[in-house]
């Protein structure tokens, strides 16, 4: 099995020859690109020479003592993004604004120069290099129009390899996609999960099978059941990605193990924390994902909660990566819900679902009604799909089953499970909502 890319391009970074990266050598150079991150943001960020007044920078002399500063969190970025800068906003190259799900107000800003962006190209360019190569095709189903856009920073990474992008778009039309895929002649594709699923379940979604290569799901956390459904359809690998708009939108990516993340080290620190008390947890422990900048200049970030879910894997990877490995994200912190007491995850649904043959997508919402529990369910299914309605409800309430909550819910008489199997469309998300629980119950506060 070959290594991951990923550790010759981080040797190269860090000063180190090719084929020689110790996990010592990582650490050694992740804590002095902190002290350097921290001297930059007191010295330049209104926002952060507030919050870490009396911190001194070269005092930070291993990860423990990292961990005693102050977090950054989504609402410090929402209160007053123009804190954080770290240069004039004459060399901001792009502007992000993320408003999050169920959020009103004023939205999270995001600025990047154009150096903050080449390092996101540069990682795009080095892992994709696990999937794709030079004579390799790659159907970009990501918003790419815009100068800056996740689409048009792979495109240019794909292009610098030497390989050939597609630029699509998010997949409104299945059909249409798979036909520009045909004409195009593309040999991997990089998408949205329920975009990929959408075309996989298309009635000429067969047409790509023995054609496709390797697919990257990114964008949102990828169920394994979507990940089967696309390798059983088309007979190629499926791939994980994980980034976000925060991180620059490339943290971490598989490699041929297809197990983990490896995560992208050289510009950016990782931290597993417990979201109740916020301390550090050791290896194995699942908990809410920190990460700090460690090249940014626009607007560094330190110890910025992001709200996922995930845990490092101990060990080494097959691979044999040094790499950290974290595992792949399954949910968030405040994506988890109650239902008789019970935990439920949008990821439970997502697995339970997608598995059932012939469904695209699905919406859920929590309701209650004279105190008894609703869990409504609307899927979406692909069209000529030749299963009747009520025989495909009855399938997805037997799916829904599986999922402990649901199941002690319906077995005490306390949940009902209302599934509604749809002609007309859900929405389509371009990528940068995440998919959530709406809970409209009495007092609930949704995400």
């Amino acid at each position: 099995m070959l290594k991951t890319p990923l550790d010759d391009w981080i040797a190269a970074k860090i000063g180190l020859p090719p084929g020689a990266l110790p996990r010592q050598a990582i650490e050694s150079y992740q804590l002095a690109r902190l002290r350097k991150t921290v001297a930059l943001a007191k010295e330049r960020s209104a926002f952060y020479r507030s919050q870490l007044a009396g911190i001194d920078p070269d005092g930070i002399v291993n990860f423990t003592h990292f961990a005693e500063l102050p977090f950054t969190n989504p609402q410090d970025i929402r209160a007053n993004p123009y804190g954080l800068l770290c240069t004039p906003q004459t060399e901001i190259e792009r502007i992000v604004s993320l408003q999050s799900s169920g959020t009103t107000g004023e939205p999270k800003r995001f600025y990047f120069t154009k150096e903050d962006q080449e390092l996101t190209i540069d990682f795009f360019d080095y892992g994709m290099r696990n999937l794709v190569g030079p004579s390799d095709r790659i159907m970009i189903l990501l918003p790419w129009e815009l100068p800056g856009s996740v689409g048009d920073l792979l495109k240019i990474a794909l292009t610098r390899m030497g390989a050939h992008p597609i630029p699509y778009g998010p997949v409104y039309n299945a059909a249409d996609a798979i036909d520009v895929a045909l004409k195009q002649k593309a040999t991997s594709m990089v998408g949205i999960p329920t975009h990929v699923l959408r075309m996989a379940r298309n009635r000429s979604g067969g047409r790509l099978k023995g054609l496709m290569k390797s697919v990257l799901l990114t964008t949102d956390h990828v169920p394994d059941s979507i990940s089967r459904a696309v390798e059983d359809a088309w007979g190629c690998k499926v791939f994980n990605h994980y980034g976000t708009t925060e991180m620059g939108l490339g943290g971490g990516v598989q490699c041929a193990a297809r197990s983990c993340y490896h995560m992208r080290e050289a510009d950016l620190y990782f931290e597993i924390i417990d979201p109740g008390t916020g301390r550090p947890l050791p290896e194995g422990e699942t908990g809410e994902i920190v990460f700090t900048t460690l090249t940014r200049q626009g607007m560094p970030l330190i110890r910025y909660r992001i709200g996922d879910l995930s845990r490092f894997v101990p060990g080494t990877c097959p691979c044999g990566s040094t790499l950290r490995q974290m595992d792949i994200v399954r949910g968030r912190v405040s994506g988890m819900k109650k239902l008789v007491g019970r935990p439920l995850t949008i990821a439970e649904l997502d697995e339970a679902i997608f598995q059932v043959e012939g469904v695209l997508n699905f919406q859920c919402e929590l309701s209650e009604d004279d105190g008894e529990e609703i869990l409504t369910v609307d899927v979406l299914i692909a069209e000529g799909n030749p299963t009747g309605k009520d025989a495909l409800s009855q399938e997805v309430q037997r799916a829904l089953y599986q999922i402990p909550a649901v199941a002690e819910g319906l077995d005490g008489g306390r949940v009902k499970v209302a599934v509604n199997i749809l002609d007309t469309q859900l929405p389509i998300s371009k990528g940068t909502a995440k998919r959530t629980i709406a809970d409209r119950r009495p007092g609930a506060q949704d995400e």
